[in-house]
């Protein structure tokens, strides 16, 4: 088999020939590291290369299981790391001056667990710095499908190096959608476990309350199988559960017949590209042929919920970052300093306000799939746009965000092209502790529809220009505001120059709280409890 043949397999495809001795985690390692050599100045997938501790542990494998001592699905399979996770004596950089010089002393709990399983590490991918600035450091990752586009973010290098057979397994992080927008952008599957069920324990944290560690492929059993071997709990992470892990593998099998899916009436289906519009009511058309009935469901604070996410997440990232912030904060890109600098900016009011809408956007979650198995929208409302251009679905239109505030599963599954080749993607969630759920009607979907079948052309392609974003609510933030509250709070290190960015990240953030404030009951408290009890 040629090597480039051998980089095309998904792992249910090369774990059989692995087990059998036809194939060589050897040969598989040099097919990968070869094509990374050829692809990555383009793609800049990889932000560092492990070639010889993994050709050093594929001849390791290759021994163990020729002596009988064969350990599962992932024996032998490569796998790479977003650079936000420690693998031991590897450079962990997040992307960032700030982390130069560091080597991981130990595995995170997701890396030390693909290694009892015998998956082998290619190296670190790219990230957005921080999981939430830019990626100016090392360079832009590029989308294989357009390499004049964008290829989703944070988890970027996952996104792209997947897409372009540079590597069949690779872990993400998702704080308000950073494993499903770049699965969306780039055509692959990415999935947001419930939160608890994949420790964070050894990876750089965004937000504690919010961010998930979870699984990138390029098919949903690939997902499946990885989401096995790095799920559970973990002393080392508090807030990993001890819930049980099911066979999520075995689950993938039959029809959709008794599976009910909720569409929601309004939001998620809004101020979209009507392609990628088109192409999840046709993917929800598919899944009706496969026996899957469908209802329409109510999410009325949905609208909201990009503003909360941003909110308690860049909260708890400006308290993770606070020191260095004083201390070096030029050391940062501008764009991860000015957003989380206006974070800080926020009042108590407001944060109270992000924390209520989280407790009421998630009982609404939670009372429509008491009615069905799970709920269908488009992953991201446009395709992937042209690298150093803004996103038409702006900031405070995720349809990501507002199921992270829920903390549910939710799996992002390749659902067609549009019109320029792009993909397009639907999100399937779920209820807390059943990606079961989601995995299964994934993979029937999948395999009915074909899509993970496309492979991209690697090379840039006429640029289509998208709409421009929606006008930001108008507010009352501006750069002198910026400057009295930076110098009323202490916030030594913002400059005139920083003023003006930080409150275009700002402004429409507190009016967009500000509007939920006057929806939401005077009964509805911020959570008081964990979400998902």
């Amino acid at each position: 088999m040629a090597n480039t043949e051998l980089c095309f397999l998904n792992v249910t495809e090369l774990a059989p020939l692995l087990r059998a001795r036809k194939l060589s985690p050897v040969e598989i390692v040099h097919a990968l590291l070869e094509r990374i050599d050829t692809l990555n100045g383009d793609l800049i997938a990889y932000l560092h290369i492990s070639a010889e501790h993994a050709l050093a542990a594929a001849q390791a494998a290759e021994i163990e299981i020729g002596s009988g001592g064969y350990r599962g699905p992932l024996h032998g399979i490569p796998v790479a790391y977003k650079d936000i996770y420690d693998v031991q004596g590897m450079p962990t950089t997040a992307a960032s001056k700030v982390m130069a010089g560091y080597v991981a002393a130990e595995d995170s709990t997701v890396a030390a667990r693909l290694r009892r399983a015998g998956a082998i590490c290619l190296g670190k991918l790219n990230t957005i710095e921080f999981a939430s600035g830019s990626m100016e450091v090392f360079g832009t990752a590029r989308n294989p499908w357009n390499t004049a586009m964008f290829p989703g973010g944070s988890s970027s290098g996952s996104g792209n190096a997947l897409a372009a057979d540079m590597v069949p397994l690779a872990t993400g992080s998702d704080t308000g959608g950073s494993i499903r927008n770049p699965a969306s952008f780039c055509g692959i599957v990415g999935l947001k476990p419930t939160y608890g069920r994949i420790s964070r324990a050894g990876i750089i944290p965004l937000s504690w309350s919010l961010d998930h560690a979870g699984p990138m492929a390029r098919t949903v059993a690939d997902t499946a199988l990885m989401l096995q071997a790095i799920a559970g709990p973990d002393r080392r992470d508090p807030s990993a559960t001890v819930q049980p892990v099911p066979d999520y593998h075995a689950a993938l099998k039959g029809d959709l017949q008794g599976i009910r899916l909720g569409v929601p009436r309004s939001y998620y289906f809004e101020h979209a590209d009507p392609d990628v519009v088109a192409a999840v009511h046709s993917a929800i058309e598919t899944m009706q042929q496969l026996g899957a009935t469908v209802r329409e469901i109510d999410l009325p604070h949905s609208c909201y919920g990009s503003s909360a996410s941003w909110s308690i997440a860049y909260t708890e990232s400006f308290a993770f970052h606070r020191a260095n912030f004083f201390a070096r904060s030029r050391d940062y890109t501008p764009a991860f300093l000015h957003k989380i600098t206006g974070a800080a900016c926020l009042t108590a009011e407001e944060r109270v306000t992000a924390q209520r809408l989280r407790q009421v956007i998630t009982a609404e979650f939670l009372a429509a799939l008491a009615d069905v198995d799970a709920i269908v929208t488009s992953t991201t409302a446009y395709p992937a746009y042209p690298i150093g251009g803004t996103s038409p679905q702006a900031d405070m239109h995720s349809l990501t965000r507002p199921v992270s505030l829920t903390g549910l599963p939710a799996l992002a599954v390749p659902c067609g092209f549009t019109s320029t080749g792009l993909p397009a993607s639907m999100q399937l969630i779920g209820r807390a502790w059943e990606e079961s759920t989601v995995l299964r009607i994934g993979h029937a979907y999948e395999q009915a529809a074909g899509w993970h079948t496309h492979r991209p052309p690697l090379e840039a392609r006429p640029v289509p220009q998208p709409p421009a974003s929606p006008a930001p609510p108008s507010g009352s933030v501006d750069a002198q505001w910026v400057l009295d509250f930076a110098r009323l709070t202490g916030l030594s290190f913002v400059t005139e120059a920083d003023a003006a960015p930080v409150a275009a990240a700002l402004s429409p953030v507190k009016a967009q709280l500000a509007e939920a404030r006057e929806r939401l009951a005077p009964s509805c408290e911020p959570p008081v409890r964990s979400a998902l009890v």
